[in-house]
């Protein structure tokens, strides 16, 4: 799977959410909306991004996504300022259940963590959040049982699978481009 070129898109980008769902509208105005789709991959992202960049900087950019044109594939990108590192504290009862405290941790359910139980005897690795208790409290599964607590660092990457359908490229002056591109999240086994 290739990665989009580690080039910063210009401050400014614009991101819209596309939640996939289906609306049931009855005669009598009363109207039932549903999420279609596998739960992670009902709210789709959609990042209008613009490169103002070197030439080179520029051709590098064109020719990466002109070769995923020309196969039709994904690629992975992160988006500018949407993952993070926090530290809290965890805890494990008997259960395969971890309780993880951070104060306005930011997750949602189904969100990917990469989870660093810093001290403790818990096992690092990503981790799916299960439940969200407030927004200082959530929860993962572990793979065994077992009674521990401790410190911990979480990171959401951000990262997704997008495809660019669209982009234009223009030159302002000499060695300089601006490339305008529309990325949409796309969700592949």
């Amino acid at each position: 799977m290739a990665t989009f070129p580690s080039i910063t898109p210009t401050y400014g980008q614009q991101k819209r959410s596309a939640p996939n769902t289906r609306t049931i509208r009855f005669a009598d105005g009363y109207e039932h909306r549903i999420l279609f789709g596998l739960a992670a991959h009902q709210n789709p992202k959609i990042y209008n991004l613009t490169f103002n960049v070197s030439e080179t900087e520029a051709d590098t950019i064109e020719g990466f996504l002109d070769s995923r044109a020309n196969d039709n594939a994904s690629f992975t990108f992160t988006p500018a300022g949407e993952g993070f590192t926090k530290t809290g504290t965890y805890s494990q009862s008997s259960s395969t259940t971890v309780t993880i405290t951070i104060s306005n941790h930011g997750v949602a359910i189904n969100d990917v963590l990469t989870i660093d139980y810093t001290s403790g005897s818990a096992v690092d690795g990503s981790f799916v959040v299960a439940s969200v208790v407030d927004s200082n409290t959530f929860t993962v599964v572990a793979a065994a049982s077992a009674t521990n607590s401790g410190n911990v660092s979480i990171t959401l990457s951000g990262a997704g699978q997008y495809v660019c359908e669209t982009w234009n490229k223009s030159i302002p002056y000499n060695n300089r481009a601006t490339i305008q591109a529309t990325f949409r999240e796309v969700f592949e086994p």
